[in-house]
């Protein structure tokens, strides 16, 4: 992989962001927005975006594959490059397009790169804050050009605090993670940007998070971003999270001790 690869997808997600979605930030016309399933918005920005984005990435790495989340909309086939060989690359133009289709933040733009089914290098942009993460499988991750690590964090479990999708979940899940919330210090709603959770589990303004949906252009880019800062990506029974994958759930922390300690205050009964 070349050295400045990095670098180059991030500078692609600035320009992407400048060009073509921050220009249409709280200038939507009923037009620009549609579902693509019920509730389930895309708006032009997503699709110009990824169109830009696409076209890039080919010519980054000529011979590799791009699977977008508003191409595999149209053609859900794509989704088989996840499970095959050679280079792959994941693309999610707005992540947290019902935010940005309401003229509310956060909202992002992430990329993955994946070799063989596995994440090798991974992008998320927060275009608002200009917060930009960047990781390489291996080789740490660096927040706005500085290392960060996670690793390390030991809180007692009444001083954590993290976000939980409890209203995706179904019922018994849910009833143990609302009940389970008491234990900690803070139990968030979460913020509808998949990709602002993971940001801020690097920054420490949350210790985990948890989702039950698990799209792959959703969680691949930050999986790879936490888990080489030192944190752990992993479904609710303990196996590793791959983008591959079919299933639901999954529970990220910054470090394996509040992974274990939130496992089991949240789901401990499951």
């Amino acid at each position: 992989m070349a050295d400045t690869l990095l670098d180059d997808v991030g500078g692609l997600l600035r320009e992407t962001a400048d060009q073509v979605v921050l220009p249409l930030f709280r200038k939507l016309d009923a037009a620009d927005v549609s579902e693509k399933a019920p509730g389930d918005l895309v708006t032009v920005a997503d699709r110009r975006a990824e169109e830009m984005i696409t076209a890039a990435l080919r010519r980054l790495r000529p011979g590799s594959v791009v699977v977008g989340e508003e191409a595999v909309a149209d053609d859900p086939a794509l989704l088989e490059h996840l499970r095959g060989s050679g280079e792959v690359w994941l693309v999610d133009p707005v992540d947290g397009t019902s935010n940005f289709a309401a003229g509310r933040q956060p909202f992002a733009l992430m990329v993955a790169l994946l070799t063989d089914g596995d994440p090798v290098a991974a992008w998320v942009l927060d275009p608002l804050a200009g917060t930009l993460a960047v990781a390489r499988a291996g080789e740490g991750t660096r927040l706005d050009g500085r290392p960060v690590r996670t690793g390390d964090r030991a809180p007692a479990l009444d001083a954590v605090r993290g976000a939980a999708m409890s209203h995706a979940l179904p019922a018994a899940p849910r009833a143990l993670v609302e009940a389970g919330g008491a234990r900690l210090g803070e139990l968030l709603p979460g913020l509808h940007c998949a990709g602002r959770e993971y940001l801020d589990v690097l920054t420490g303004d949350q210790d985990f998070v948890l989702f039950w949906s698990t799209l792959p252009w959703d969680h691949a880019p930050g999986s790879l971003l936490v888990r080489a800062a030192g944190g752990v990506a992993r479904r609710f029974d303990g196996t590793d999270y791959r983008p591959g994958d079919d299933g639901h759930g999954l529970l990220v922390a910054a470090s394996e001790h509040i992974w274990a300690e939130v496992r089991e205050a949240l789901l401990g009964g499951a």
